[in-house]
């Protein structure tokens, strides 16, 4: 998943959300001029011809200092993201010119067209629906269950209320947690799932 001085490598098909996220992260903190041009695409040069109001695309030939730190900000964006991907995703694209290009490709190929995208939430919304503890399972384990869910939820673009989500957590807890789960979803609208978690473990401590 990388750390703040290794990039985060995409090496496995299904874990292309969780490594976008984090490698857009990672991007933007260690130079977000390399973000903009992942997004943006690779900058044309372009100059006025002498004695003319005509703008072309620069020679270059023509290019000073500043025009060729510009290009190496296109060649440091695609060098980054390409040295995020495993060798054997990367081999697929190498024939994209630049780093906005590969990162479309990437996107469509792993995310899929709108189809896709439309199954993948139908299938994170069934998953929420049918969240609840697993026998045996800790209430740590539980938890991280469950916020992993919601941002993959959330990184497919599925929009929930703090209702619904803090509704749903409190009442996957085991039934033995029933008394607390009636005193707790008197005010569940008004928290954040963070607010409701630090209350959950509270109760966990005062339990133990």
């Amino acid at each position: 998943m990388g750390t703040p001085t290794r990039i985060p490598r995409f090496l496995f098909h299904e874990g292309f959300s969780k490594w976008k996220y984090r490698f857009e992260k990672y991007v933007k903190m260690k130079d977000a001029k390399v973000w903009r041009n992942i997004v943006r695409g690779p900058l044309v040069i372009t100059y006025q011809r002498e004695n003319s109001q005509e703008v072309a695309v620069k020679p270059v030939a023509l290019y000073d200092d500043a025009d060729f730190e510009k290009m190496e900000e296109d060649e440091k964006a695609q060098s980054s993201l390409t040295m995020a991907l495993s060798t054997d995703i990367a081999l697929g694209f190498r024939e994209l010119q630049s780093a906005k290009a590969l990162w479309k490709a990437l996107i469509e190929v792993y995310e899929g067209n709108e189809d896709m995208r439309r199954s993948c939430q139908d299938l994170l919304r069934q998953k929420f629906n049918m969240f609840n503890h697993i026998l045996g399972e800790s209430l740590e384990t539980q938890l991280h269950r469950f916020i992993a869910l919601v941002t993959e939820m959330r990184s497919a673009s599925i929009n929930l209320t703090a209702a619904e989500t803090n509704n749903k957590l409190v009442n996957s807890l085991p039934q033995s947690w029933d008394m607390n789960v009636a005193v707790m979803t008197k005010d569940l609208n008004k928290l954040t799932l963070s607010e409701v978690m630090a209350i959950i473990k509270a109760f966990d401590v005062d339990k133990k």
